[in-house]
């Protein structure tokens, strides 16, 4: 049996080791570094010129910037992210925190906490600077505090469920059967109605995890008034949302309105409150009270004792406003999640002061093959039962930290509850991929067990293959070093994989609006793929269709035609994290119509996957060489 206290102490060490590594990154990218080396490290975005104001949802100021972007770079600025607005005026650096909002090529936008622009935004040259995100750490280490010392009530119960020590218990109901679901979709949902502790849900790429997983949210809302949603990113949060709302299940998102898609934005807190018919009354107590602060601060010292006890009344009378205007707003705020089905949410998110209180008898994770194990707990803690959805044959959670990587931080309580017990149920009717594209992860990870639906056999066949590895040994195509940010690349191999995207785009009639795929396993052959494709000058509405990116970025994703870049060419046979298999895995299996692979052979094939993988695609007479396409 595993000790829970020895188990949780481990858990907040490598947790304490992670967090320091990923401090110890972003400081060497800004501490100490002048604007123009932040600027090349992608932390710091500058000289921004203001483009434009106005009011979000919650009455949040929404700033937008424009830009130019520095040739050859890219800043790291994500939708979400907390960061500083800054200007410099005399020597002096003026501040204030928000989160992004919006980030195109050119132009960028920045929520703050406030409803109107700081007075000094004028003042001085702009420009933002990325911040490290202190709070997530901060939530993950207090749970973990609070679960090495509990030993009863029902949290106690699922930690021996979480560390393989007792076995989940099941009921035995009567079979359910919902027409839109497939055969092993409706077993899921009946594994997931009869789980009394535990319900996993296996959904390898393009099996209809999320619509299986959505309709057993609704089938659990027949007899519960409410659950929780939880997935470990705001993207994945977001998607199940649009689900249910498309459903007719009302939902209210959790979280700052800046860390959501437009499209989502009306069924966040912030957004309710301002619906709710209360709402004008508070901006009315409010803005007097504001007004009354403001006067009360014009007073001096030097005044009468007449005017000085005006001051203390006005401002007394601004505090009793401002307690007024929080009382309204926790009222709004009770009555909008007492009535809602659904409350959704990332896993950091459950532990949202408006929810700190709440518990549930069900609670639902998405994603659950990607979430930390300290992350996962904050909303298991709230839940009578859990019931986890994903995918453990694909990408497992970031950890930045190699040391916390050794010792076991990238383990979730998913894949632990599927090796420990046999109570998962495996969706296996996938309804993406053609055949072709499925083989080869379908026989080396799902055992062989997935079947492509009949709608794919349906399709018309657009391509003479629609798999291929094309092999670049002996062509000389040498990967390179990026000194500063010590990424791979190939340059030989990125405009030879950018031809064979022109060839393919050329082949067949634009009307039909295929979409469009390059993935590479390293970001400097990522940024050279993005460059050389900006030379084909193709129209905007083309370049819409055309993504590209690394491996990570396309999870969850799909695409109907995918090349994959493999970047690594080297006499050694070194090929670095391209051997960490479930990546591959998440590259080969986005593909709908075409799937295209472009590497070196010689490089590859000394490790067993990429060998097996080659020897598979020369017997389906799925293998080229790239000299065919020099000569």
């Amino acid at each position: 049996m595993t000790d829970p206290h020895q188990h949780f102490s481990q858990l907040l060490e490598l947790l304490k080791i992670e967090r320091q590594e990923d401090r110890d990154q972003y400081e060497a990218k800004i501490r100490n570094k002048s604007i123009d080396q932040r600027k090349s490290d992608g932390v710091t975005c500058y000289p921004l010129h203001f483009k434009s104001f106005k009011l979000g949802i919650g009455d949040h100021c929404i700033l937008t910037f424009g830009y130019v972007p520095m040739k050859g770079k890219r800043h790291m600025f994500q939708v979400g992210v907390s960061s500083s607005l800054f200007v410099n005026k005399d020597q002096k650096t003026h501040s204030c925190q928000g989160i992004i909002s919006k980030v195109k090529p050119d132009e960028i936008a920045i929520m703050l906490s406030r409803n109107e622009a700081p007075e000094w935004l004028g003042k001085g040259k702009i420009g933002l600077d990325l911040l490290f995100d202190e709070a997530t750490y901060d939530q993950m280490e207090k749970m973990l505090g609070v679960l090495m010392n509990n030993n009863k009530g029902r949290t106690a119960e699922m930690i021996q469920y979480t560390l393989g020590n007792a076995r989940p218990r099941f009921e035995r109901l009567e079979g359910i059967t919902y027409p839109d679901l497939n055969t092993s979709q409706n077993e899921a949902l009946n594994q997931v109605n009869a789980a009394k502790d535990i319900g996993l849900i296996h959904g390898p790429p393009g099996t209809g995890k999320t619509t299986t997983l959505v309709t057993c949210i609704r089938h659990v809302l027949q007899t519960e008034k409410q659950v929780l949603v939880c997935a470990p990113s705001n993207s994945a949060v977001d998607l199940i949302v649009e689900k249910l709302h498309q459903k007719q299940v009302p939902v209210t998102r959790l979280g700052h309105p800046a860390r959501v898609t437009e499209e989502i934005e009306k069924h966040t807190l912030d957004a309710k409150i301002t619906q709710n018919p209360l709402f004008k009354e508070l901006k009315k107590i409010r803005k007097k009270g504001e007004e009354l602060r403001r006067m009360g601060k014009q007073y001096k010292r030097n005044f009468g004792r007449i005017e000085a006890q005006q001051r203390k009344l006005m401002l007394q009378e601004a505090r009793f406003l401002k307690a007024e205007g929080r009382r309204l707003e926790d009222q709004m705020v009770e009555d909008i999640l007492n009535t809602v089905a659904v409350i959704a949410c990332t896993l950091v998110g459950a532990n949202n002061q408006r929810i700190s209180s709440m518990e549930f008898k069900t609670v639902f994770i998405d994603e659950s093959s990607q979430v930390l194990e300290p992350a996962a707990w904050i909303a298991i803690s709230k839940a009578e039962r859990v019931i986890m959805a994903g995918d453990h044959l694909q990408l497992a959670p970031t950890v930045k930290s190699k040391e916390a990587l050794a010792k076991g931080f990238e383990n979730t309580i998913f894949e632990r509850c599927i090796n420990a017990y046999d109570i998962d149920v495996m969706l296996t009717q996938q309804y993406r991929m053609h055949p072709e594209i499925m083989a080869f992860s379908n026989q080396y990870f799902y055992r062989g067990l997935l079947t492509s639906d009949a709608s794919i056999l349906e399709r018309p066949l657009k391509f003479e293959r629609t798999t291929e590895f094309i092999d670049t040994a002996g062509c000389g195509y040498e990967e390179a070093l990026n000194k500063e940010t010590l990424s791979t690349f190939n340059p030989e191999e990125a405009s030879f994989t950018i031809n064979q995207l022109k060839g393919i785009v050329a082949s067949h009639d634009q009307s039909e609006n295929y979409s469009y795929a390059i993935i590479a396993p390293y970001k400097a052959q990522v940024e050279l793929l993005r460059y050389f494709l900006s030379e084909l000058k193709y129209p905007p509405a083309l370049l819409k269709r055309i993504s590209i990116n690394s491996v990570d970025a396309f999870q969850g994703q799909e695409r109907d035609i995918v090349l994959i870049s493999l970047t690594r060419s080297n006499a050694q046979g070194v090929i670095g994290f391209l051997s960490e298999e479930k990546r591959m895995n998440v590259a080969m299996t986005r593909a709908k119509y075409k799937l295209l692979l472009i590497g070196d052979s010689a490089t590859l094939s000394r490790h067993s996957f990429f060998d097996k993988l080659i020897q598979h695609y020369q017997a389906q007479n799925h293998y080229r060489s790239a000299f065919e396409f020099l000569y």
